[in-house]
C-alpha cells in the first residue's frame, strides 16, 4: 500500500483541511489505539502539543479516538516534542502523540506518533495505521465499560525540566553567561528559559507569549534575524533559537552570526571524542549536510554517515549502526544517550558545555570548519514525482553532476512536508554551484517562481 497520509515526519497539512481535520484526527486516534492495544493491561497514551490554535481541536479529536478504543489519555498541554518521547517511556505509556507542525506557520498542524520506547514509529507501523484509517470499519470499538478515561498531567513541565538538567548532571554551570533565548512562541516557551535560569544563566527571553497565531512568526530557528539583533543589542554571550516544537535548535554567536546544525554537530562530536563519549567513531547526518563537515570529521579520523533527509531516518541509521550522535543541518540534533528524538534544549546544553570547556567565545568555539559554498533553492510544483521524472530534469542533473565532479555534489529531491522540489548544490567554486542550481531549476516543468 502506498503511503498517502504519513510523510517524513508524521501527518501534516493545513488545519481544518484534509488530512488535518477533526474527523481524520479522530480516526488516527482510533487506528493507532487499535494497533497499540496489546495485552490485557489498561492501555495509556500521552498527548502533547505546541501552541497553535488548531491544537485544541486536533488534541480533542485524537482523545476521542483513543478513548473510543479503550485507551486512557494523559494530556500534557504545550510541551516540546522530545518531552513527549521522554514522558511516553517515563509514564510507561503504550504510545505518545505530538500535535505540531514543527517550524510551519500557525495555519498548519501535524500529528507525530511515538511507540512505547519513546521513538517515532517505523514506516511499517505507520502504514498499518494508515490502512485502518482508510477502512475504519475494521476498527473494533471498546464496550461501554471499557471506554478510556482522560485527564491532564499537571506536572509534565517539571518532569521534563528535571530530565533536561539531568542530561548534563552537575558539570554544567552557566553562571556569568548572558543568553538570549528565542522560543518561537512555541512549545518551549516555559521550559527553555526555566532550565537556562536554573543552571545559572542570565536569561533574556524572546517569543514567549504565544497567542495561537504567532508561532514561528518572524521568530524561532527558521527566522533568526530578530534574535541576531537582540544578541548584539543586549551584549549577550550567545543566542539560542528553537522551532515551534523545540526538537531543533540553532545558535547565534556574540557577534550576531548564525551557527547551524552542522557546526553544532562538529563541535559536539569533537568534544565528545576528546572526552571518550563519542560512540561509533563519528556521527550520522543527512545528504543535506555541508561537505565541509565531512572533511572536518575526516581530518580527525571520524566518520560521517549520510542518511535520507528527516530526523527519523537519521535516528534509524544511528540505532542500526551504533552511533550516539547525529542530526541535520537545520538543527535537529539527536543524542541517543539522552533522548529518543531531536531535542533542541538538550543539544543547546551540550553545545554550551563544549563552549565553556573551550574557553572561547561562541564565534570561535562553533567555527569548527569553513563551510563549502552551498546553495539551496525550493520550487513549488503541482506534481513533484512527474517533474522529477521529466527527461529534461534528469539530463540537467546529470550535467550538473559531471560539471561539479569530485569537488562538489548536487541533490534534487521532493519535500516530505510541502509541495516543493528542493535543489541543492555545493562545491569549492561558488559560481559553478549557482550555475548548476539555476540550470536544474530552469529544466523543472510547470513551476512557479522559486520559493
Amino acid at each position: 500500500m502506498a503511503r498517502q497520509l504519513f510523510g517524513t515526519d508524521g501527518v501534516r497539512g493545513r488545519a481544518n483541511s484534509s488530512p488535518m481535520t477533526a474527523e481524520i484526527a479522530m480516526r488516527i486516534g482510533m487506528a493507532a489505539g487499535q494497533v497499540f492495544n496489546r495485552g490485557d493491561h489498561r492501555h495509556r497514551v500521552v498527548i502533547g502539543k505546541d501552541t497553535r490554535l488548531s491544537g485544541y481541536m486536533i488534541e480533542q479529536a485524537l482523545t476521542a479516538g483513543f478513548l473510543s478504543v479503550g485507551m486512557d489519555v494523559l494530556l500534557l498541554g504545550p510541551l516540546p516534542t522530545p518531552a513527549v518521547g521522554f514522558l511516553t517511556r517515563s509514564m510507561r505509556a503504550d504510545m505518545g502523540v505530538v500535535v505540531s507542525a514543527s517550524h510551519n506557520a500557525y495555519e498548519d498542524n501535524g500529528i507525530k506518533l511515538f511507540g512505547p520506547d519513546g521513538f517515532k514509529l517505523s514506516d511499517a507501523v505507520e502504514t498499518e495505521i494508515e490502512a485502518l484509517v482508510a477502512e475504519p470499519a475494521k476498527i473494533k470499538l471498546a464496550g461501554s465499560r471499557a471506554i478510556g478515561r482522560a485527564k491532564r498531567l499537571d506536572d509534565a513541565d517539571g518532569r521534563y525540566i528535571e530530565a533536561v538538567k539531568a542530561s548534563v548532571r552537575r558539570r554544567l554551570d552557566l553562571t556569568g553567561l548572558k543568553i538570549v533565548v528565542d522560543c518561537a512562541n512555541g512549545a518551549a516557551y516555559k521550559v527553555a528559559p526555566t532550565v537556562l535560569w536554573e543552571l545559572g544563566a542570565e536569561v533574556v527571553p524572546m517569543a514567549v507569549a504565544p497567542d495561537g497565531f504567532n508561532i514561528n512568526t518572524k521568530c524561532g530557528s527558521t527566522h533568526p534575524e530578530l534574535l541576531q539583533e537582540n544578541v548584539v543589542m543586549h551584549g549577550a554571550d550567545i543566542g539560542i533559537a528553537f522551532d515551534g516544537d523545540a526538537d531543533r535548535v540553532i545558535l547565534v554567536s556574540e557577534q550576531g552570526r548564525v551557527i547551524d546544525g552542522d557546526q553544532l554537530m562538529a563541535t559536539i562530536a569533537n568534544r565528545w571524542a576528546k572526552d571518550g563519549r563519542l560512540v561509533g567513531g563519528g556521527l550520522v547526518a543527512t545528504v543535506m549536510s555541508n561537505l565541509g563537515l565531512e572533511r572536518y570529521l575526516g581530518e580527525r579520523k571520524l566518520s560521517l554517515v549520510r542518511a535520507a533527509v528527516g530526523d527519523r531516518y537519521v535516528l534509524e541509521r544511528m540505532r542500526a549502526d551504533g552511533y550516539n550522535l547525529g542530526g541535520e543541518q537545520s538543527g535537529h540534533i539527536i543524542m541517543t544517550d539522552h533522548a529518543t528524538t531531536g531535542d533542541g534544549l538538550m543539544a543547546a546544553l551540550q553545545a554550551l558545555s563544549a563552549m565553556i570547556k573551550s574557553r572561547k567565545p561562541a564565534s570561535e568555539a562553533f567555527r569548527a570548519f569553513v563551510p563549502v559554498p552551498q546553495l539551496l533553492r525550493n520550487v513549488r510544483v503541482g506534481n513533484a514525482n512527474e517533474a522529477l521524472a521529466a527527461a529534461a530534469v534528469t539530463k540537467a542533473i546529470a550535467d550538473a553532476e559531471a560539471r561539479l565532479g569530485k569537488s562538489g555534489r548536487i541533490l534534487v529531491r521532493k519535500s516530505g512536508t510541502e509541495p516543493l522540489i528542493r535543489v541543492m548544490a555545493e562545491g569549492d567554486d561558488s559560481d559553478l554551484v549557482r550555475t548548476c542550481v539555476d540550470q536544474v531549476i530552469e529544466a523543472i516543468p510547470q513551476t512557479k517562481a522559486p520559493a
